[in-house]
């Protein structure tokens, strides 16, 4: 797309501390957590320092052998430090692969195995727990970011090597590789160049610039090995912004940190605002300077998106809603008022960013899709990733034409407002929506802290409820939410923290099913 494509000379994430910090020295990186690969440095650094530490890394990463185009996997304890050490490996001219530290051993090694003997970064508790012995050999060679072990090398033991200078590679050089949600099975490894990382960037960039003043705070609590922290990381040290890194999402914790610095913009996944919204009613009021909340990965619920807006005490703050994969980075958005809240069409995804996205829905049945028969969605972007690893026939078969086929199913209306109903995947049988129904639970019942519904063995819809504090669900408040939606089977009660989940905290619909053809009830 045109305003992509502009003087796109890609990302450069080796360099872009060393960007920043020309830029804005002083800057903060503030944390909640201290550094595995550098504890001393505490958890409030400047640019300068953390481009330093970039660099320092870097240095001992080539002096443990690693070259240009080389594959580098980090799998470690779950910290701001695996950003870290992917801008470390890029600015060496290698390509980091990131796995989620919440990822089983088994998939660990399979991934491993796919991307093709690379170096592994991890540490010793990764090693010591789930990692299986398999991983030595499927690796060049094993390194340690912590902790030591018999047949790792410690990354320490380089500790204060030469610095050797930043590799320039070509836009088109892979310069990262993040991994599928994994919602449908064993994850895909996403391939992205600093060309579709920068094409990615600019839509996002370009809102931040217009909504929020540079000196502003931005927190930002998104998984560290997904692609979206490597956009919206980028946006805030850039433009100057004071940055806060949460690895925790603990409501308590995160209410005493925004107090103390209160953020003017914050990012995080759907579940983490859902799980923010008690911080509403935090006399501390932690969210009253939030001028633009922003979600890139999954639905919000209309409920959420009101409490969020309540808490701010700007004039007009906004919710900014996209719609977007892994695999395309952002595609269509939206914004929420206090006035025009999401409960106004949660469903509606918005429209795609002018000279940049594109989307289009493609007809099942050769009828024009609607509500009722809903579209195969399909969009444009530079930003798209240029293969999976090790399956680009499995890829191809998403493209047609330059098009990407999302596995969502939606329409568009007459205003061109693109509607978003149901994954293909978890479509069932005479129910429009099930993302829509959720939406109307949550409304009604203030009590859910989720509400996932999911067909059983004879495809009957059946909802699974997870309450605040696990109290039990009121049988006649339930019956009442439940006028005017489809009929449904009676719910189940889980706990939250039994739901299968994701890196970015999306619940896997498809083993939540499974799971519950097998064991029934677990609250």
């Amino acid at each position: 797309m045109l305003l992509q494509r502009i003087g796109n000379r890609g990302i450069r994430l080796g360099t872009l501390f060393d960007r920043a910090a020309a830029r804005h020295p002083a800057s903060p990186v503030i944390l909640d957590h201290d550094l595995d690969i550098a504890p001393e440095r505490g958890r409030r650094l400047t640019l300068t320092e953390v481009a330093d530490l970039v660099d320092d890394f870097a240095s001992r990463l080539w002096a443990a052998g690693i070259r240009p185009g080389e594959y580098v996997v980090v799998h470690k304890t779950d910290g701001f430090d695996i950003s870290l050490l992917a801008c470390a490996v890029a600015r060496i001219g290698a390509i980091p692969a990131l796995l989620s530290p919440k990822l089983d051993g088994g998939t660990v090694a399979e991934l491993v195995r796919r991307v093709n003997r690379p170096y592994l970064v991890t540490d010793q508790a990764k090693l010591d727990g789930e990692l299986p012995e398999r991983v030595f050999e499927l690796s060049e060679r094993v390194l340690l970011t912590s902790g030591d072990h018999p047949r790792a090398t410690p990354l320490a033991e380089f500790a204060g090597v030469r610095r050797v200078s930043p590799v320039r590679m070509a836009p088109d050089h892979p310069t990262l590789i993040t991994h599928t949600s994994g919602t449908t099975g064993t994850p895909k490894l996403a391939v992205h160049t600093g060309f579709t990382f920068q094409a990615r960037y600019r839509p996002q960039a370009t809102v931040v610039f217009s909504a929020v003043r540079r000196r502003e705070p931005v927190a930002i609590h998104v998984s560290f090995v997904h692609s979206r922290m490597f956009t919206a990381m980028p946006i805030s040290v850039l433009q100057g912004h004071p940055l806060i890194i949460l690895r925790d999402d603990d409501p308590e914790s995160v209410g005493t940190l925004f107090a103390q610095c209160p953020p003017g913009l914050i990012e995080a996944h759907p579940n983490t605002f859902l799980r923010w919204e008690v911080l509403a009613d935090d006399p501390r009021e932690p969210l009253a300077n939030v001028k633009y909340f922003s979600s890139t990965f999954d639905a919000i619920h209309p409920r959420t998106v009101h409490r969020l807006l309540g808490a701010s005490r700007r004039r007009m703050p906004l919710f900014a809603q996209a719609y977007g994969q892994s695999e395309v980075g952002p595609i269509a958005a939206r914004t929420y008022t206090r006035r025009r809240g999401a409960e106004a069409d949660g469903r509606c995804v918005g429209s795609p960013f002018p000279g940049m996205t594109d989307v289009r829905v493609v007809s099942r049945d050769g009828n024009p899709p609607t509500k009722e028969n809903p579209g195969y969605i399909e969009v444009r972007s530079d930003g798209r990733i240029v293969t999976y690893l090790g399956e680009h026939e499995r890829w191809k078969k998403q493209v047609n034409d330059g098009w990407w086929r999302m596995g969502d199913l939606g329409y568009r209306t007459r205003w061109g407002c693109l509607h978003l109903l149901d994954r293909e995947v978890d479509r069932i049988p005479g129910v429009d929506s099930t993302l829509e129904i959720e939406d109307k639970l949550f409304a009604r019942l203030p009590e859910l802290v989720e509400v996932i519904i999911v067909p059983d063995a004879d495809r009957r819809p059946v909802p699974v409820v997870c309450t605040r504090d696990d109290k039990p669900l009121d049988p006649v408040a339930w019956q009442a939410a439940t006028v005017g939606l489809p009929a449904m089977a009676e719910p189940v009660h889980w706990r939250l923290e039994d739901l299968p989940q994701t890196a970015t905290t999306k619940i896997k619909r498809l083993e939540l099913a499974r799971l519950l053809t097998a064991g029934g009830d677990r609250a």
